[in-house]
């Protein structure tokens, strides 16, 4: 019956500069979108922009001053701890600070108890000074007992607008505190350390509003008073409109917790809200040039990933054809990845073609070879057995163990047998259920006709362990060991009786298996032991002739590893 059924057209494929092209488009026009939504906003978005820009630019300016005066504090403390302040040798504290001082504009200076100066790098030791232009400062320090910054002032040894960083002295008399004095015209580079925005202008002022720098293009001077924010406005980050000199300005201000100072910034009214369509209009010009420019790139990356698929293409059909594919060299990452994985699939086609040929020859030899050594079995078994049964029982042990032996060659093809696999293949149907023996050696891989060989020689070994060996014992163990040095492979078979062996060495099949054909065909040392309590088989085959380098890895190995 014919069943009926809607039929579903497949979805139209398209080259990749078409998806790449709507890439740009779905990227672009959004945002030119938003753009012009933003238009609108321009005004407050500005407003927003520079009010951030503003107060961040200030508060950088006021963390350049507290650095500067937290390092004249830190300065101070490294200076408290000489010994000659504390052993009072006030000379030689002058000349070490003088040293200390040497280049960094700051001075020190030391008063006593009626605040009268002790010494002062400014001048040499031993000059008359007098009283501290800042004796408040200095007793309240004393007082808190902490580092106090001082306001402006105007120093009368610096003959210059200067300020104080105080640091109170205990255990130093007749010190009662130091001080690192400077210029104020020194704070003006760590006031410029910032760039404020085109038009702003910035100054920093005491708890009086006394200034104690400013920018360049402020036209203020140092000690004058800034006639903005006075009585400390805090606008709490926000922006205030005064007047200065007859004209509407915007102002931000920055306090500093460390001093007590504020950096107070201005810009005229008009030019902090004027509009920017000149930039507005370069952003729409530059927006549609970058639109061009994606989309032009964008078809160039398609060309290229067009040209890599159609290699790709073409290299997939000479894999179906059975050609080999080698890796090429691609711009895109994941499309080079691809080319590499087609050119190992190609690889390991040609490996499992090679060893499809290879075991057929090989089925077709052995088969051959195998074949004479049946009939040399059947020759030996027979010159041993006494009646039929024995005989045909002895002679199919043999042929399934090398049968089994066959199996593992198939198996793995040119890749070899693990002696392992071939040791567990060998004695499966000889060993007894209460598991007597001891199997131990590292792993090795051996070349098909070794395996066949020791394949055979460990059937014999275990058939005359069945018939009158550790096998046949009710209490008999055994003790399969291998071992590898830098030339050799070391094999011993060592049965262990539970009574006194009986020693019965009869040059039969298996002793020229063991014998003749490990020793001749490989190049082995054999030498047979017979202990009180068992026999004992020592084997010492060249690596060489196991060819364990020859070996290729299997496919499920090389799954394992990846």
């Amino acid at each position: 019956m014919r069943q009926l059924g809607v039929s579903h057209a497949s979805p139209r494929s398209r080259p990749v500069a078409f998806y790449l092209i709507a890439l740009v488009l779905a990227i672009l026009v959004p945002a030119f979108a938003v753009t012009l939504v933003l238009l609108n906003r321009t005004d407050d978005a500005q407003q927003e922009v520079l009010h951030a820009l503003t107060n961040a630019t200030v508060q950088a300016m006021g963390h350049s001053i507290d650095r500067e005066i937290a390092g004249m504090a830190t300065t101070l403390r490294v200076l408290s701890t000489s010994g000659f302040l504390r052993s009072g040798n006030l000379a030689e504290f002058h000349g070490r600070a003088v040293q200390a001082l040497a280049g960094s504009g700051a001075y020190l200076l030391a008063v006593d108890g009626e605040m009268d100066q002790l010494l002062n790098t400014r001048v040499d030791y031993g000059t008359s000074l007098g009283l501290t232009s800042d004796p408040e400062t200095a007793r309240l320090a004393k007082e808190r007992g902490l580092v106090t910054i001082s306001g402006l002032f105007f120093g009368q040894t610096a003959q210059s607008p200067a300020f104080n960083v105080w640091l109170p002295i205990s255990g130093a008399e007749p010190v009662v505190a130091i001080a690192l004095t400077q210029n104020a015209r020194n704070l003006v580079p760590a006031l410029q350390s910032r760039q404020l925005p085109a038009g702003w202008n910035a100054a920093l002022i005491d708890a009086d509003n006394t200034i104690i720098a400013a920018t360049a293009d402020a036209g203020l001077e140092i000690a004058s008073l800034l006639p903005l924010r006075r009585g400390a406005v805090d606008a709490g980050g926000e922006w205030v409109e005064e007047r200065l000199d007859g004209e509407d300005v915007v102002t931000a201000e920055w306090r500093s917790s460390l001093t007590g100072w504020r950096i107070v910034a201005w810009a005229p009214t008009d030019q902090v809200r004027r509009p920017l369509e000149e930039t507005l209009l370069q952003l729409a010009a530059w927006g549609l040039t970058i639109a061009v420019a994606a989309a032009a790139v964008a078809f160039l990356i398609a060309r290229r990933i067009g040209q890599s698929v159609k290699g790709l293409r073409l290299d997939a059909a000479r894999m179906g054809r059975g050609e080999a594919v080698y890796p090429r060299s691609y711009p895109v990452t994941e499309i080079a990845e691809v080319s590499k994985a087609l050119a190992d699939a190609s690889e390991q086609r040609q490996i499992a073609e090679r060893d499809i040929r290879f075991l057929m020859r090989e089925l077709a030899h052995r088969s051959k070879n195998q074949m004479a050594v049946i009939a040399a079995m059947a020759k030996q078994t027979a010159r041993g057995a006494n009646d039929l049964p024995t005989y045909v029982q002895a002679l199919e042990r043999r042929i399934m163990g090398l049968a089994r032996s066959t199996d593992l060659l198939l198996a793995h093809g040119r890749a070899g047998v693990m002696l392992s696999d071939l040791i567990a293949e060998q004695l499966v149907p000889f060993r007894p259920c209460d598991a007597r023996d001891t199997i131990a050696g590292p792993p090795l891989r051996i070349n098909p006709q070794g395996a066949q060989i020791l394949g055979m020689a460990l059937h014999e070994l275990a058939t005359n362990a069945t018939r009158f060996g550790a096998f046949a014992d009710p209490e008999g163990r055994l003790a399969l060991t291998w071992t590898l040095d830098q030339d050799n492979l070391r094999i011993c078979w060592r049965e262990i009786l539970s009574g006194k062996l009986v020693d019965s060495d009869h040059s039969g099949f298996g002793t020229i298996v063991l014998r003749t054909m490990v020793g001749g065909a490989l190049g082995a040392q054999v030498e047979r032991i017979a202990h009180e309590d068992g026999v004992e088989w020592i084997f010492e085959v060249p690596l060489s002739a196991l060819d364990p380098a020859f070996a290729a890895p299997r496919p499920d190995e090389e799954a394992e590893n990846r």
